[in-house]
């Protein structure tokens, strides 16, 4: 259930309607957005009256809300969600772009590529130090010796760094050492992870599953928020569908349709959904013209030799001219572009 307060409404009068609701044992999230104030009621409102509500001088409306997603639902918080990490800002009308490797290989190789991806425009390091692979002959990572490797290429270069947790017994660590903390598409309903994840500082990054729908990307978001953490970062990869010709396909209705669902930004990673260094360029402006709130891109220094997703990796100086075209798009459909 959503109460639109009125205008010019004191926060002493939201704050006793705020104390009526909870004595019926509600959670009421509070937005103030332009103009208004909006109270989000979470919990069992079958019993709740509206007509009581709506009878206060100081209330403009009561909706119920039918969708199960409440504190990442638009309708709770109609103005968009912007999430910090150091200097870098997505969300809004604000822009970054987050590159690196797959997999973090070796000191050399991630900061070097660490201060090409930043002399060419992106805000966040990614760099895979655990890796989830379909096959378990397939490189790992090299785990926490690669967490280390990161935060010294985040020393180098002062760019925050984004990696993939797998395991809730890893929590603590990945709160001490990573900037924002990537669940991947294969975790996107471990929920035992998503709570863990949620009770952490620090922002979530969470990818959509290879066939879940958008609803059920929503809700996983809310298991995150519904623990505390309500710093989420959603990223379409793109889904499973009965085309073998690229990886996955890239959902781009995803950008404009979740943006309508929720407020949480929305970020895109052309890399994974092609599964082809070619057509990450194109897939990549799409997704800005589309509204994407950011990009996730896989940069290798040497991708023929890449210990995992070589194929659509993009070399620095790939990646540096889709930057140029990125800039200059970003400032086209009136966004500001994070560096």
């Amino acid at each position: 259930m959503v109460v639109v307060m009125k205008p010019g409404t004191s926060k002493q009068d939201i704050d006793a309607l705020v104390s009526k609701l909870k004595e019926q044992n509600l959670e009421v999230g509070i937005t103030n957005g332009i103009g208004c104030t909006i109270l989000g009621l979470v919990g069992d409102t079958t019993a709740v009256d509206m007509d009581k509500i709506s009878i206060n001088p100081h209330v403009e409306r009561v909706m119920r809300v039918q969708e199960p997603y409440k504190k990442a639902n638009r309708k709770f918080h109609p103005e968009d969600t912007v999430v910090s990490v150091g200097n870098a800002k997505i969300g809004g009308r604000n822009f970054s772009v987050i590159a690196g490797p797959c997999s973090v290989e070796s000191e050399e190789q991630i900061c070097a590529v660490a201060a090409d991806v930043k002399a060419s425009g992106a805000a966040l390091l990614r760099g895979g130090a655990f890796k989830p692979r379909t096959s378990p002959y397939s490189f790992q990572g090299m785990g926490t010796e690669g967490l280390d490797l990161l935060m010294e290429a985040r020393e180098k270069t002062g760019l925050p760094i984004v990696t993939e947790i797998m395991d809730p017994r890893m929590a603590d660590l990945f709160e001490r050492e990573v900037d924002v903390v990537q669940v991947g598409a294969r975790n996107m309903q471990n929920f035992e992870l998503l709570k863990e994840v949620g009770k952490m500082s620090k922002p979530i990054l969470l990818k959509r599953g290879l066939s879940n729908t958008y609803e059920e990307w929503i809700m996983s978001a809310e298991y995150i928020m519904a623990s505390g953490n309500e710093n989420v970062i959603l990223c379409e990869r793109g889904v499973r569908t009965f085309e073998t010709y690229t990886r996955n396909t890239l959902d781009v209705s995803a950008i404009p349709a979740v943006r309508q669902m929720s407020h949480l930004p929305i970020i895109v990673d052309p890399s994974h959904a092609a599964g082809m260094y070619w057509m990450v360029e194109p897939l990549a402006l799409a997704a800005v013209a589309a509204g994407a709130d950011g990009l996730i891109i896989e940069v290798h220094n040497d991708p023929a030799h890449a210990k995992c997703d070589g194929q659509q990796s993009l070399t620095p100086q790939k990646f540096d001219g889709l930057m140029h075209k990125v800039s200059a798009l970003v400032d086209l459909v009136g966004k500001t572009l994070i560096k």
